[in-house]
């Protein structure tokens, strides 16, 4: 008399008396009576623990997928794994679904499958282990802000990454992270057992500082005194501003920031203004400092104001002028943007011995003068004082307006006279 296969027991989980009418153990229970037979005699081999296999989705409960393997064989699969960034079920009744085995139910000796990740609970799956070793990103979904950092859920495991490790820099508002999908390293694997999960800790930041670390040796290797590069400004100083330039930093010092004397360098850029710039000077790592230092300038892409100077300002010629500088010898005053000449303490005094050009003029004073002597090789303009412009209002917004013209033409003050002897009516 032949025997019939005996079918599989009952699952452990369907025993459990606080969940009478769950209708996922309803489910399961009607797929245990519809099926008669386990594998037949001679049937397809069993696979082993960490085997790859494909089944046919039975049935989708809240908690648990149960899968048709073939030859009598049935899988059962936590629901968690097959749910999207919405928390979107994926799969539906009879789709093919390829899982990886990681043991057996003790009731109903149905495989327990998974999509990812490792085997017995508390077990860490192979992946994460491997992108350990071998530094290797994994890309998980940050589930949510925990005391001290995230919850990261990644190759169907949770992790945890502290907040320190979230970012290159703090973050101000945690929360807006949450469901984000990003890439992190695996700094800590800890088996679990007895109970106690298994411990996994991720790190962003590191993986970013490693890509940064990747970038700046690329960027490196085209530095070079004289390359031109563009960055953008991340940081001021009182002595300057530093520029990122794709994973490493260089400074502008305030004296390459332009030709014109600069007093802040808040007034020439902001916190990430993108700016050019051209590479001075890379000094080498030294003791104690783990960086080469690279000085960078504005200035040297600009034109340089004292070319051609003694074309535009002979000597003798009249120009507007604005004082910049007071010193005991004498007062500095700006022709041009750039172009600074001084007029000696001794012009200043009509007569009078004075200690110092604060006792005659003052800083932001707009002034008359005339070349006395040009060196472009020195880069030294000497200028006669012919007068300060305080004349009646009509005169003196004139003057402003003509002033402003000469800082972007070079003219002459004389130029200006003329042109107003022509605009006179004859008397």
């Amino acid at each position: 008399m032949s025997s019939r296969p005996r079918r599989p027991s009952r699952p452990a989980f369907l025993d459990d008396p606080d969940q009478p009418g769950d209708p996922e153990r309803a489910e399961f229970e009607r797929l245990l009576a519809a099926s008669d037979s386990g594998p037949a005699p001679g049937g397809p081999r069993e696979p082993a623990p960490g085997e790859r296999v494909e089944g046919k989705v039975l049935a989708v409960g809240a908690e648990t997928v149960f899968l048709d393997l073939g030859g009598g064989l049935e899988g059962i699969l936590d629901t968690v794994e097959v749910r999207d960034l919405d928390g979107e079920v994926t799969v539906s009744v009879g789709d093919p679904l390829v899982a990886v085995v990681v043991g057996r139910d003790p009731g109903s000796r149905a495989f327990l499958l998974r999509r990812r990740g490792g085997g017995r609970p508390g077990e860490v799956g192979p992946e994460l282990r491997q992108a350990k070793e071998m530094g290797l990103p994994v890309e998980g979904i940050i589930r949510g802000v925990v005391k001290g950092g995230f919850e990261v859920e990644l190759a169907g495991q949770r992790a945890f990454c502290p907040v320190s490790q979230i970012a290159a820099r703090p973050v101000a508002e945690p929360e807006t992270l949450v469901g984000q999908r990003l890439a992190f390293l695996v700094t800590r694997v800890e088996e679990g057992g007895r109970g106690r999960s298994a411990n996994v800790v991720v790190s962003r930041r590191e993986l970013l500082e490693r890509e940064a670390r990747e970038r700046a040796a690329a960027v490196r290797a085209t530095l070079a005194p004289g390359a031109v590069v563009r960055g953008r400004v991340t940081s001021l100083a009182s002595y300057g501003a530093f520029v990122d330039l794709g994973g490493i930093e260089g400074m502008i010092h305030t004296s390459e920031l332009g030709h014109t004397r600069v007093a802040s360098v808040e007034d020439v850029l902001a916190v990430g203004d993108e700016v050019e710039v051209q590479v001075l000077r890379i000094e080498p790592p030294r003791e104690g400092r783990r960086e080469e230092r690279i000085a960078l300038s504005i200035k040297a892409l600009q034109r340089d104001p004292w070319k051609d100077a003694a074309l535009r300002f002979p000597v003798g010629s009249e120009h507007p002028g604005r004082v910049m500088r007071l010193e005991s010898f004498g007062a500095f005053v700006e022709v041009a943007p750039g172009l600074e000449g001084l007029v000696h303490v001794s012009e200043l005094g009509e007569g009078r011995r004075l200690n110092h050009a604060r006792e005659a003029l003052q800083l932001g004073e707009d002034l008359v003068v005339r070349v006395a002597d040009v060196d472009e090789t020195r880069r030294r303009l000497s200028l006669t004082l012919l007068g300060t412009r305080h004349a009646g209002t009509g005169e003196e917004a004139e003057w402003r307006a003509h002033l402003a013209r000469e800082r972007g033409g070079f003219g002459t003050l004389g130029e200006l006279l003329r042109n107003r002897e022509k605009q006179r009516p004859d008397e």
